[in-house]
């Protein structure tokens, strides 16, 4: 059996979307069968606090677009975050695209209210339903789970991926840098990794401003691949087999008693 070939394109937004839009195609790699690229990928959220309905879009929109075109032209899943245009013009979606090879949209759940920030204040929760998909190829099939951000601080959302059958969780972001940022952003990924027995990759945006750190986690909690603070491309290749391995070795899903 081969191996998913991941790559975590960690790199900044702007504030203007026909900019990040153009970049796709050169920052798409055309070696990988997964690319993850950050949250809020098709527009920066701007200052803290600020309006962003401006720059909503529907899933098939411009930016929806040029990711479903630059993932069909490299034969892969392309994963990036945008603002979604919804029912509230004011407050749309904080959504992650993933299109290409497959396709499916989530809607952030868990919104960042937290370190002083106000996320509800300008964007709508999605649906408490857990978004998975299937992405079949030579390595087999992996069933991934979709989580922004935030999302990393509730164990319970992992959970639920993993209950719906997750064996990979992807994890777009733009961890906003600070004290102890980088180690809760470290620790909560390994931690999701181990209780669950899944890998993990989380895509984040570089420094200054957010905390970079994009890596791949395995079943067992081994960092696979971890990227500094600057802009780069984090790479790494996976194996279902490895997953039913751990799940072999720490059969904690098996023994829950709850």
């Amino acid at each position: 059996m081969s191996v998913l070939r991941i790559a975590l394109v960690q790199a900044a937004s702007g504030l203007d979307p026909v900019e990040n839009r153009g970049r796709l195609a050169s920052l798409v790699p055309a070696d990988a069968d997964l690319v993850v690229l950050p949250e809020a990928f098709a527009r920066d959220f701007g200052e803290a606090g600020s309006d962003v309905s401006a720059f909503a879009e529907p899933v098939d929109g411009p930016f929806g677009t040029e990711v479903s075109d630059v993932a069909s032209a490299r034969g892969c899943a392309v994963v990036a975050g945008m603002f979604e245009a919804g029912p509230d013009a004011e407050r749309p979606f904080n959504t992650v695209l993933v299109r290409g090879r497959v396709a499916a949209e989530y809607r952030k759940i868990h919104l960042y209210d937290s370190f002083g920030y106000r996320e509800s204040d300008r964007l709508t929760a999605g649906s408490l339903t857990p978004v998975t998909v299937r992405l079949d190829g030579a390595w087999g099939a992996f069933t991934i789970g979709l989580m922004t951000c935030y999302d990393l601080r509730f164990p319970e959302h992992a959970r639920a991926l993993v209950d719906a059958g997750a064996d990979l969780i992807v994890v777009p972001a733009a961890w906003v840098a600070g004290e102890r940022k980088v180690d809760h952003w470290r620790t909560l990924l390994r931690a999701r990794a181990i209780e669950n027995t899944v890998f993990v990759a989380a895509a984040g945006q570089p420094a200054p401003r957010y905390t970079g750190h994009s890596m791949v986690v395995d079943p067992l909690g081994d960092v696979l691949a971890e990227a500094g603070d600057d802009a780069t491309v984090v790479r790494a290749e996976i194996d279902p087999e490895v997953v039913a391995r751990a799940r072999r070795t720490n059969p904690s899903l098996a023994n829950r008693r709850l």
